[in-house]
């Protein structure tokens, strides 16, 4: 049975790696249907997309009426992202209604784009969270959170539980043992690069990825997405993914090179410490799968 409401923090808690699935169909049927998804989180692209709250409120619907998951979850994850990029603090600032309209859609976690500093990354955590959690407040260096009562009723129908139980485990996790919340960064330029050791430090975040694409825009490669990547590019690669094993945090990465196979590519990210491996299909999730053991169904 489910332990906790979000899956992908459970399946990191036991030292098992992620996959993920994506979708741009945010339709109550695709919501029915994906809640039996092979993933263990479903990414929502919103970054380029169009910010629409009332299809992702009928997602959002579909995926518990088709639930529950075999593994004992109301719904699978799911983890978006946002048109704001994480410029800086005001940017971040001005932006933090978007954040607020997608948890009140009872997501699972966020992902911030192009997160470029710390107070960027320390704004978005704390548009995230209620005042009245604490965790990390001045001893942590973060400051009150900012997200408003109101929106916690229809996000705790989708999880499941009451409204107060809601807002006591909407938190970002692991800053909060107890949170269910699953914050991101895009490392994705070489404005990011430069911060990205201060930027995975920040409390609150669970994990990051280098985003090769506009990674490889900002080294001035017109399409650099896919591996064997220009020697620039990898040690950018590198450096992100130190910064966070340095912080203690999930790294998320993709390896497309459709030359060799997918055990091979899924071999490849787990030799690397990639906890979070994109990109790889069912056919590579159930390689790594087999690979650690995995009991938890999906």
């Amino acid at each position: 049975m489910a332990k906790r409401i979000n899956r992908v923090i459970e399946l990191l808690e036991q030292g098992q790696p992620i996959y993920n699935a994506g979708t741009h169909d945010l339709s109550y049927e695709s919501g029915k249907a994906m809640a039996s998804t092979w993933a263990d989180y479903i990414g929502v692209e919103m970054e380029h997309g169009s910010f629409d709250m009332p299809a992702l409120d009928e997602f959002m619907h579909g995926l518990v009426d088709g639930g529950p998951t075999l593994s004992g979850h109301r719904t699978p994850p799911v983890i978006m992202t946002i048109p704001t990029d994480g410029t800086n603090e005001e940017v971040v600032r001005a932006n933090a209604w978007m954040m607020k309209q997608a948890l009140a859609r009872g997501i699972h976690g966020i992902l911030l784009c192009h997160a470029e500093t710390s107070g960027a990354v320390q704004a978005f955590v704390e548009s995230c969270r209620y005042p009245f959690q604490t965790i990390g407040v001045s001893d942590g260096g973060l400051g009150v959170g900012r997200r408003g009562g109101g929106g916690q009723r229809g996000a705790a129908g989708i999880w499941g539980v009451s409204p107060e139980e809601y807002m006591k485990i909407a938190d970002p996790w692991p800053l909060n043992p107890d949170g269910e919340l699953f914050l991101g960064l895009k490392l994705e330029n070489k404005r990011a690069l430069e911060n990205c050791e201060a930027s995975a430090a920040v409390p609150g975040i669970a994990f990051a990825e280098w985003g090769p694409g506009d990674m490889g825009l900002s080294f001035g490669y017109a399409d650099a997405h896919d591996p064997p990547y220009p020697e620039d590019m990898d040690a950018a690669r590198l450096r992100k993914k130190d910064a966070c094993d340095a912080a203690g945090i999930a790294f998320l990465c993709s390896w497309s090179d459709h030359t060799i196979s997918v055990e091979d590519r899924v071999k490849n990210l787990m030799d690397d410490g990639v906890k979070i491996l994109s990109g790889v299909g069912e056919e590579g999730a159930a390689i790594g799968r087999k690979i650690t053991d995995r009991t938890m169904a999906v």
